[in-house]
């Protein structure tokens, strides 16, 4: 019997495979309709991760700190077509990140190559798997018919030394990166969570120069921005697990979701100059979105914003489909 283990980072050192418990594929969603979400759906496979981000916001969730990955991938997928068969038309943006890192224990489950193989054979779903890893050479030589987008969490150099421990280099993550792209997988890029530190602007314009030596606009699938947040309560355990970190020492300010961030001038300036970055490199064909940020911030970075999250669905999957062919046809804006 698996000795069961209640803190976050004791459980990162053992890997318990496991069947498939209840429902495994939801909503990731923003509860506050001054917030906008991209509505992806994410498919719980994996949790805990083996890697210690200061900000990482399971030190505060997980209440079984045990590394767990479902291993029953026939269970998870007969979840997913069942809901993608029941809308035909939609394309279904589903990812397996929410809980955990999609490829960190790649070499010892298998489960992202399995879920690759098992998505080709669909046509109205796109699978993402997020990573801070460098493990995707097991994934290389698979056939993926362009329904999976492998996605990299990213951040300058100076962040990822700092709070991001055990993860794979920026260095390595370029180099995994371009060998995926070679392997004619779709790229997200996740700038998330942008944090501030001494010559953030410097950092954040050399981790983007590093990023487009590798890759083309015409592969990455979409690119996301976000800022460091955290629910309060997690101050105290950040400041108690990472005393060396320096996270909690910014002016933050509470949100209407209950979440504290920078005060609003600092995050419009970091995402202004972000921004004014990815435009050197991308095209007006690259999907650019905020992660849990209200439209007010939205329309100072962008000069717009979507009407509802139904509306920026909508936005993914017409940009999908125009660029890549993904999903039954081209999506119908729904009306609000």
């Amino acid at each position: 019997m698996n000795k069961k283990t209640v803190n976050f980072r004791d459980g990162k050192d053992e890997l318990q495979k496991i069947g498939k418990k209840g429902r495994a594929l939801g909503v990731c969603a923003t509860f506050n309709e001054k917030y906008l979400c991209c509505n992806v759906h994410v498919l719980r496979s994996v949790h805990n991760c083996p890697y210690q981000c200061s900000y990482c916001f399971l030190q505060n969730y997980l209440t079984d700190g045990a590394t767990k990955v479902v291993d029953d991938i026939s269970e998870l997928m007969f979840e997913v077509r069942d809901i993608i068969n029941r809308n035909p038309q939609r394309l279904y943006r589903i990812g397996t990140w929410e809980l955990g890192d999609s490829l960190a224990l790649e070499n010892s489950t298998g489960q992202a190559a399995n879920l690759i193989k098992e998505f080709a054979l669909l046509d109205n779903a796109v699978l993402e798997l997020k990573t801070k890893s460098d493990r995707v050479d097991s994934i290389l030589g698979i056939k993926h018919r362009n329904r999976t987008v492998i996605s990299w969490s990213l951040n300058a150099a100076h962040v990822i030394s700092r709070d991001e421990h055990g993860t794979a280099s920026l260095e390595k993550r370029i180099k995994a990166m371009q060998k995926v792209f070679e392997a004619g997988y779709l790229i997200g890029l996740h700038f998330d969570p942008m944090i501030v530190h001494h010559d953030w602007k410097r950092g954040y314009e050399e981790l983007v120069n590093d990023v487009f030596s590798v890759v083309e606009p015409d592969r990455i699938a979409w690119i996301s921005m976000g800022s460091l947040r955290f629910n309060p309560e997690m101050k105290k355990k950040i400041e108690n697990n990472y005393p060396d970190s320096r996270l909690t020492s910014a002016e933050m300010v509470l949100g209407d979701d209950a979440k504290v961030r920078y005060v609003k001038p600092l995050r419009l300036a970091m995402y202004h100059h972000l921004y004014s970055l990815l435009q050197h490199h991308i095209t007006d064909e690259n999907p650019v979105y905020l992660c849990m940020e209200r439209w007010d911030v939205w329309e100072k970075v962008f000069g717009t914003y979507p009407e509802s999250i139904s509306h920026l669905d909508y936005l993914f999957a017409r940009s999908l489909y125009r660029r890549y062919g993904l999903g039954i046809a081209e999506p119908v804006k729904i009306r609000n």
